[in-house]
Order: structure tokens, then sequence, then C-alpha cells
């Protein structure tokens, strides 16, 4: 069963939670309730949904999941909270969530006024424009006095004015509570156009009857880098989550995969696998965690390649190319700091 939390709910929670969370030792919490409580998005495909048997699965999913088996060897350790763009910043700040991995953009004013913190780039995506085929338009350039649906409590909201602002257009602004509603309003025809981060565009066109109907137009008119986020002010957690994230990107750089990791962990003589796999040195220990947690990590969810092809890439019903989200030594933009 889902549970969604309200923004009064959590505004309640804000206020008497706020202040004591944001000191609190988030590892020893988790411990103590024998598992990890993650925000999650309400379904976006390839990145957080429920299967048939409601269990969640997806490219963000992964991450929880990867935690939940750096502290408790076991990926169902980890529960699901689903939130609304409005609501999820919020909730992590007043501490009904230990994390935050879903599709949240990092910016200067959540930074620093929110009492959150970004820990890393797990997918770097930009905005873009969805429209009706029969509308005839192939740029957003074309956009001129139409009328957009988009997100309320999103960074698209911003980029939408700033864009139309940028171009000299005019345009019709159509914001909903939920990105489900204004997903539905455009469908209906409230609107000529849908924005939206271009990840989730794919995804909702997964939704539709006929995906043929609709097209995604080639401009991008944001940057969007996407990853997890914890409450400030805690430097334990904020350290494990960053490197649990830098963990699935680094495995890939060393070709540690899911099927080869445990036989690496006992004949790789390569010293940045050592010390990775924890062969070498404690820092795992540096972390408040066991020195094979890297070794559990891959096991048991795969490297960054990995998992992005499983949930969004060409083996996926997302059928996402790897773009800026390769390795840097492949044109792209993924890059784990050294373990060392």
């Amino acid at each position: 069963m889902k549970t969604i939390i309200t923004g009064f709910g959590i505004a309640l929670a804000a206020a008497g939670l706020a202040t004591t969370a944001a000191s609190a030792d988030t590892l020893k919490t988790i411990r103590d309730r024998g598992k990890i409580i993650c925000g999650t998005s309400t379904g976006v495909a390839g990145f957080s949904t429920q299967d048939a048997n409601g269990r969640w699965q997806g490219f963000d999913i992964d991450i929880c999941r990867a935690l939940a088996v750096v502290l408790f060897n076991d990926t169902e350790k980890a529960a699901f909270v689903p939130l609304t763009s409005k609501d999820r910043l919020i909730a992590l700040q007043a501490g009904e969530v230990d994390v935050l991995p879903r599709t949240t953009t990092w910016t200067l004013a959540r930074n620093t006024g929110q009492g959150v913190t970004f820990t890393g780039v797990n997918y770097y995506d930009g905005q873009g424009f969805m429209v009706p085929k029969k509308l005839g338009v192939a740029s957003a350039s074309k956009l001129d006095g139409a009328s957009i649906c988009v997100a309320q409590g999103t960074t698209s909201e911003l980029n939408l004015a700033d864009y139309f602002r940028r171009t000299r257009m005019k345009y019709e602004v159509a914001a909903f509570g939920t990105a489900e509603d204004a997903l539905k309003a455009y469908e209906s025809g409230r609107c000529d156009a849908y924005t939206t981060d271009v990840s989730a565009l794919s995804a909702n066109l997964l939704k539709f009857r006929d995906p043929e109907e609709h097209v995604v137009l080639p401009e991008v008119i944001s940057k969007e880098p996407l990853g997890p986020w914890v409450r400030s002010g805690d430097d334990s957690w904020f350290n494990l989550v960053r490197w649990t994230l830098f963990a699935l990107i680094n495995a890939e750089e060393l070709g540690v995969t899911k099927a080869n990791v445990r036989e690496l962990a006992e004949t790789s003589t390569n010293p940045e696998i050592r010390r990775f796999l924890g062969k070498d040195g404690k820092y795992g220990e540096g972390l408040g965690v066991n020195n094979d947690w890297a070794v559990r990590i891959i096991a048991t969810i795969g490297n960054y390649g990995e998992s992005f092809e499983r949930n969004l890439g060409m083996s996926s019903p997302m059928k996402l190319q790897r773009g800026p989200n390769a390795l840097w030594t492949q044109g792209g933009l993924q890059y784990s700091p050294p373990f060392r």
C-alpha cells in the first residue's frame, strides 16, 4: 500500500523534528531501527516504480538497496515512502526519511537554504518539451503562444519561465500540484505541451495508449544534475551515501561486475581493485562499515553501468542512451574520485 506524505503532515513534522533531525546520528538511528527509510517518487518509470507485487525497483531504488546491503547485508531492509515534488525536501529535512535518492535537481538554493545536502550526481539530465504529433511542431522555438503544463514545486517552473523570457516568446502556464496531474492535463488536451526532465518525458511516453501520437522536441533547455540528498549536518551519513554512489561508478571504471566481483576480491593483483574491494587498507572502517562493503554492493546490485542498463538503457523499456552518463573514459561525465 502506498503512503504519500501530505504537505500539511510534513509541515507539522518539520516544526517538531527539523532541529533534532539535523543533529541526529543517522547511522545509529538506522541501525537501531533495523532498516533504512528512503524517499521516492510516486512513480517514474525506470527510476522508481512498484512491480505487480508492490516491490519498488528502478535506478534510484538501486541506491537505497545498495545502502541496505552495506548496513544490513539485505536489500529488503529498505523501506520506501512516495513523496510529491512539493513535499520531498521538507520530508527529508523533517527526518521522515533518511535519504532522498529520487529525481531531485542539485541547485544552489536547495543546497544552501533548506537544511539538505546533495551527495553526488547519479544522472545528468535536462529539461525538454513533449507535444502531440498532430500539433505539427518540430522545435521548441515554435511554441510561441502555447499553453504549457508543468508540475509545481519543481525546477521546471523556473526553467520554463527563463526559457520563454530568453527567447522572447509568450506562453500560458498551467501549473499542477503533482507531475501526474500535469501529465493527465496534457494528455486530456488541456495544454499544447508538457515540460519536465527529458528522462521523465521518455518515461511518460510509456504510459500513453499510443506513444507514437506524441513527440519529445529536440531542445534541452536546462542542466538538471540528479542524485541522492541527505540532511545537512551529519557528515558520517553524508559520506556513506556519497561513497556508495561512487562505489557503483568506480566498479564500472575498474571492470568489476556483479558476475566477477567475488572472484576479483580473491584473486586480483591490481592494487586499485584490491583497495576498492577491501583487501588492502581499511577504507570501509573510515566510513563506519565493514571493509568488504563494496564487494557486497556490487555482488547484489551490480556496477553503475549494469544498473543503468537494467533500468534505463537499451535493455529496458526506457531505451535511453548513456549520453553524458557514460564514463569519462567513454566521452561522458561520470567519474569517481579515487578509492585510496
